[in-house]
């Protein structure tokens, strides 16, 4: 056993002042090509014949200043539709995929509603379904249907996104391992337990990067609640 302190080789340092290079070379040619590229798209849109117009209608700093108030203030509607539009799905989505999973004979018709709300919901566009709830629900004159367009805007987003979400998750619990399932009936818990405490932990985790890309979709269209004539961002724009 030697003291002497351990040494860097003059291969060894020879390949880190390459790497070093090469990460060097490569940070410079990224900026290189990002400062081109966005001169050159720069250029593009700025010698087009109608870049004037599309400057002043949309690009106007002053008009920009002046609305920021009035849009800033309407985008909290817009926060609070996704907040509480984002908990009734998932409330709604992990419903209806357990529903779809569960193995009982006497579930079939409870497991074909849940197809047909996901393969309908899921195919049809949400702007239609956000006329048909909000347009819809208060021409039926129903006992207890709420008839702010806020609560009708959620219900109508819940009602779109739900299905969405619903096959993610469902996704997510057939991904698992049936053995995970049968480990813990084997250990003695009922099916709803081994699905709360095993399966659906694990399914939420593995879903969760698809959730995120959903609930960035839902954000964006609380905005087609402007056609119904509640005055969110866009409307306030």
């Amino acid at each position: 056993m030697t003291d002497d302190p351990w040494v860097v080789s003059e291969t060894q340092r020879a390949r880190l002042r390459y790497r070093r290079r090469r990460t060097l070379q490569r940070g410079l040619l990224a900026v290189a090509s990002t400062v081109v590229g966005l001169g050159l798209l720069s250029w593009l849109v700025t010698s087009a014949p109608g870049w004037i117009t599309v400057q002043a209608r949309y690009f106007d700093l002053d008009e920009a200043r002046t609305a920021l108030p009035d849009v800033a203030s309407a985008f909290w509607l817009n926060v609070r539709l996704f907040v509480v539009a984002e908990v009734l799905i998932l409330v709604v989505a992990v419903v209806v995929a357990l529903v779809r999973v569960v193995p009982a004979p006497a579930m079939a018709p409870v497991r074909l509603l849940a197809v047909v709300y996901t393969d309908a919901f899921r195919g049809t566009p949400t702007l239609l379904v956000v006329y048909l709830v909000c347009f819809g629900f208060p021409a039926l004159e129903l006992q207890g249907v709420p008839t702010s367009l806020f609560w009708l805007g959620v219900i109508a987003l819940t009602l779109s996104y739900g299905a969405y979400v619903a096959e993610v998750v469902r996704a997510g619990i057939v991904s698992v391992h049936p053995s995970q399932a049968l480990s813990a009936r084997a250990l003695g818990l009922t099916y709803g337990q081994s699905m709360r405490r095993v399966v659906l932990p694990q399914a939420m985790r593995r879903v969760l990067p698809p959730l995120l890309n959903d609930f960035v979709s839902l954000q964006k269209d609380t905005a087609l609640l402007a056609s119904v004539g509640l005055v969110e961002a866009l409307r306030a724009a």
